[in-house]
Formats: structure tokens, sequence, C-alpha cells
């Protein structure tokens, strides 16, 4: 027969273990985003378990529900680029800047495509 523990008895053996367990109050809503779905936990119970210096949550309860992920589709004239690198081609390739910031953004950013254009 399976004596229950008394949660501040627990509390006190959790504690001599190094080991410490919160609620988190007021959760509204718990998001675990995968690459193939976006799983949602409405109005769950969270706890965190701290031991050895590593947190651990759990979640509890609440209406789950699971959809695909909404991805932003990125845009393609909008490329990301430091003028440090524009210089970087255009001093590899002995092109103006105009000209290495040009094959930059044809080749997306990437500095080794953009410099073999412009020496071919």
């Amino acid at each position: 027969m399976h004596r229950r523990v008394n949660p501040r008895e627990q509390r006190r053996m959790m504690q001599r273990m190094g080991m410490n367990m919160d609620s988190v109050p007021d959760v509204e809503q718990v998001i675990i985003k995968t690459g193939s779905k976006d799983i949602t936990i409405e109005q769950p119970e969270v706890a965190i378990l701290e031991m050895q210096g590593q947190k651990i949550f759990q979640v509890i309860g609440g209406k789950v529900t699971e959809k695909a992920p909404e991805r932003a589709v990125p845009n393609a004239s909008v490329v990301s680029m430091s003028e440090a690198d524009v210089q970087l081609v255009a001093d590899q390739t002995g092109k103006s800047v105009d000209e290495a910031r040009n094959a930059l953004e044809e080749c997306g950013g990437d500095l080794a495509k953009a410099i073999l254009l412009l020496q071919s």
C-alpha cells in the first residue's frame, strides 16, 4: 500500500536533493514550434523544476491545438549586407563600390558568389 507524501514533506526532500520547484502564475498560453507544426496549449498549469542548474518546464492540462507553422515569405529584394562586405568585394575584385553592391544584391549577400561573379 502506497503512502501519500505530504506536499510540505515532498518540498523538503526535494530541497535536500538540490531540487527546487515553483509554479508559474497566470499562464495564458504555451506555444511549441517545430519544423512541421505549431502546438498551442491554452490555459495550462506550468511548473519549473530546477535541478543541478538546469530548468525543466512542466506543462499540464489545457486545450491543445495543432496547426501548420506560419512562415513569413522572405522578400528577395531585401538583402542584408554591410558596407564592410561591399568594400571587401570591391577590394577583392578591383571593381567600384556600386558594382560590388549590385553583385552582392544579385547573389543574395553571398560574398564568395559576388566575387566570382565580378571576376568572370
